[in-house]
């Protein structure tokens, strides 16, 4: 993990995102983003929302990726999280059609989470254009933020199709 530290620290950055996969699988994870905080950068943890995210620290940005119906991944997301965030997580829906459009909507209202902390609307890239998304949000008056995936934009080449909904 040191190591880990030491290279993080020589780009100068001031920020660092933890991703990949589920960070939270990897039992380090926390003890990390501590020695990361405390080393005075901000630390944001994308997670899938499957696990615990109370095992972070306080001082962590946590952005959780609730999985909508189309990624067959929905049965694992742990809406207890929903019960802990704060003003400075982020909740992100990768949506690929109408369906996963209206749960999420759903989702929101349910949970009162637009008034609890940032919520972001990611297309998946090949499935459905920014602009049907943009579209939808204006005319439901969403308080949610469009998120392209701009790295699959700008190296689409770089993905194949196993890397859809993350």
């Amino acid at each position: 993990m040191q190591n880990i530290i030491e290279q993080t620290l020589q780009y100068n950055a001031s920020l660092v995102e933890i991703t990949g996969g589920e960070p939270l699988l990897q039992k380090e994870t926390s003890e990390l983003a501590k020695a990361l905080l405390d080393k005075g950068l901000t630390v944001l943890i994308e997670t899938n929302g499957s696990m615990d995210i109370t095992i972070l620290p306080s001082g962590c940005h946590r952005i959780i990726d609730l999985k909508t119906p189309s990624s067959n991944e929905c049965g694992k997301n742990d809406f207890s999280n929903l019960d802990v965030i704060n003003k400075k997580d982020e909740i992100k829906f990768v949506l690929s059609d109408r369906n996963d459009y209206e749960w999420a909507k759903k989702i929101i209202s349910e949970y009162n989470i637009t008034n609890q902390c940032e919520v972001l609307f990611s297309p998946v890239y090949g499935y459905i254009e920014c602009k049907k998304i943009a579209e939808w949000i204006l005319m439901d008056n969403l308080k949610v933020r469009l998120q392209p995936q701009l790295h699959k934009i700008l190296w689409p080449h770089d993905f194949k199709e196993s890397d859809i909904h993350e």
